[in-house]
């Protein structure tokens, strides 16, 4: 059930190659509590880990690392209207997400292909293309590590922000989150406006919307420019788009008029991080191993053997960069251990 020095390597999508004191997968519920009551988790620092598709290890993790792989899709509630539909937190994302289109369900085809679990979803509101995980969340279980206890979320409990929620924040590392129930739609609109989906949709030549139409048009972009972590190490997105207020912005746009950026809440502007380190002149630097991906400038990549030590500087190196030229702080959207 808990086992000693276990390399990560693949349980992490940059494919850094580093090892855990100790180490559990864990099943079902009854499994993390056991897991959890134990003097090996009590007497080591725990981490939780899920598709390990948004985080870089910088070197051996010396606690345990408890991996969820709690696995279900139960529909809970099923109206004219919707579907509530409650998914384990070991469910891969993107397989959730093509079993809703295979259902006829919409409001998480905007977010195919990204990568990780079901569980790292509300932690993260992960987002893509218009839609954020807050639109479609409806409740989540979590197991209290101290407890053993499952407590429930609902929407305003998680405190979403952009790529953010409670569980990055007041209560980081204290759960486990073992179950997330979504509400899906069978009936209502589709969010195409953001990005390049309509020219996907043209190139496709779709005629009626549908949420398989839009999924494959995102998986067609994301494709385009992302690279596979199965054959690439990455964890897609490192940065976050920055928001900065209208004045800020106007400062930055007076010397760069081509700038890309979008309405965020009222009074502040969305810029695009890729763009900021695209002409910072970083997009497709190679060192060795390891660089900045030639289609797309947030993506850090380990081309094979490279430290995580390595790329972490890297990304220093480029939040400096874009402080430097453009006044803009930029920040990791991805965990450093």
């Amino acid at each position: 059930m808990i086992e000693s020095n276990v390399s990560l390597k693949n349980f992490n999508t940059f494919g850094i190659n580093v090892s855990c004191k100790l180490f559990s997968q864990t099943e079902n519920e009854d499994h993390v509590r056991s897991v959890i009551q134990s003097s090996e988790f009590s007497n080591n620092t725990p981490l939780i880990l899920g598709g390990g598709s948004n985080l870089l290890f910088t070197k051996n993790f010396d606690g345990i690392v408890l991996r969820n792989h709690i696995q279900g899709i139960e529909v809970i509630e099923d109206t004219e209207q919707h579907v509530l539909v409650k998914v384990g937190g070991g469910v891969v994302w993107h397989d959730f997400v093509l079993y809703c289109i295979e259902k006829g369900w919409h409001g998480v085809e905007n977010l195919s292909l990204i990568p990780g679990n079901v569980g790292a979803s509300p932690m993260q509101n992960i987002g893509a293309y218009g839609v954020e995980i807050k639109e479609v969340f409806h409740e989540l279980e979590a197991i209290h590590l101290k407890t053993g206890e499952i407590h429930y979320f609902n929407n305003s409990d998680c405190q979403f922000g952009y790529r953010e929620s409670i569980f990055k924040n007041n209560l980081k590392g204290e759960y486990l989150i073992s179950r997330v129930v979504y509400k899906l739609f069978k009936k209502g609109d589709f969010t195409i406006s953001y990005g390049a989906i309509e020219k996907q949709l043209e190139i496709m030549g779709v005629q009626e919307l549908s949420a398989k139409s839009i999924s494959d048009a995102v998986i067609a972009i994301r494709q385009s420019k992302l690279p596979d972590p199965k054959k690439i190490g990455n964890s897609g997105s490192f940065f976050k788009n920055p928001i900065v207020d209208k004045s800020s912005y106007n400062t930055i746009k007076s010397s760069f008029p081509d700038v890309v950026a979008y309405p965020a809440e009222k009074g502040f502007m969305k810029l695009a991080a890729g763009w900021l380190i695209e002409h910072a002149g970083w997009k497709g630097k190679t060192y060795g191993n390891y660089g900045v991906h030639k289609n797309q400038a947030l993506v850090l990549v380990n081309y094979g053997g490279a430290s995580g030590r390595e790329i972490y500087d890297l990304s220093e190196e480029i939040l400096n960069s874009i402080k430097e030229k453009f006044g803009v702080k930029l920040e990791r959207e991805v965990n450093i251990y």
